[in-house]
């Protein structure tokens, strides 16, 4: 058997059990393939990623995001809870204090901070309006008329997001959606508070990859700062996101001076120990 260190870490929550839930793997570059897949499904969490040596010195670690379902090019829960397990192991970033990941996508930043990590929001690989077909299939999956959703863009970082922004935070919270009508879109859905700690409230319904409704989400609302920070919503500002799921997941989004836009939250590691995985079939060489 070989056994490889492991956390689980909350992230977007300073209060354990009300975050999203990230397992992590190091040093996992030994793992068969298929073992990487099987081990994402038996945790049955949204996200499991595996820590990897970086292919280019730019980056402190490689790491692969995988659902119950599939791989991700990137994910924002995922990145700030493997930055957490990295340095709580033992990882020394180059900068003091900024951490580079490498993924899917790319290099992401990720800013250590007094209280909380941040990872700098990843440039949009789709943007722009959502067609009259694809507004009523959403309608649909929220059970929604096309009426009720207030505005709509593509927001899409990687996971395949598109926003949309219905009437208030109220109306996001009575939301029961069908996850068979949206399939695989992935669809996050804000609403404004009109007072009080957080700005909006924010769903997250991800189809095709094994989870219907994600707790908190960092992508998602990597992409919903991108489209209404600095416009309909302060260039700074906190998300409240998972009530309906009874946790309490807040995302801190601040925007620098130069338009980098930060999504931040705390993160707590819940479980730590060993993972213990059969050793991989070694097929003898023929020769000749």
């Amino acid at each position: 058997m070989s056994r490889f260190d492991f956390r689980q870490v909350d992230v977007f929550s300073a209060e354990p059990l009300r975050g999203n839930p990230v397992a992590v793997v190091h040093d996992a570059e030994s793992i068969a393939e298929p073992d990487l897949a099987a081990f994402a499904r038996w945790t049955n969490l949204s996200e499991t990623t595996f820590l990897l040596p970086p292919t280019t010195p730019a980056a402190d670690y490689r790491v692969r995001i995988l659902t119950p379902g599939a791989e991700l090019p990137f994910a924002g829960h995922p990145t700030l809870g493997t930055a957490h397990a990295w340095l709580e192991a033992g990882g020394v970033p180059r900068e003091d204090r900024e951490i580079v990941q490498e993924c899917g996508v790319g290099l992401v930043r990720v800013r250590r901070g007094a209280d909380r990590l941040a990872f700098a929001a990843p440039e949009l690989l789709r943007s722009g309006p959502v067609d009259a077909a694809d507004l009523a299939r959403i309608a649909a999956g929220l059970r929604l008329r096309v009426g009720d959703l207030q505005d709509a863009q593509w927001i899409d970082n990687g996971p395949g997001w598109v926003g949309v922004l219905l009437a208030d935070a109220d109306a996001v919270l009575r939301v029961r959606p069908d996850p068979v009508a949206l399939g695989d879109l992935a669809v996050g859905i804000a609403g404004i508070y009109p007072e009080g700690e957080c700005a909006i409230e924010v769903r997250a319904f991800v189809g095709g990859i094994g989870v219907d409704e994600d707790p908190v989400t960092g992508s998602l609302n990597a992409g919903l700062a991108q489209w209404l920070a600095g416009g309909l919503l302060p260039a700074s500002y906190v998300a409240s996101q998972g009530t309906v799921l009874q946790r309490r997941g807040r995302v801190h989004i601040d925007t620098d001076e130069d338009g980098t836009i930060w999504v931040g939250g705390e993160t707590v590691t819940t479980i730590s120990g060993t993972l213990s995985l059969p050793d991989p079939i070694r097929r003898p060489v023929s020769i000749g």
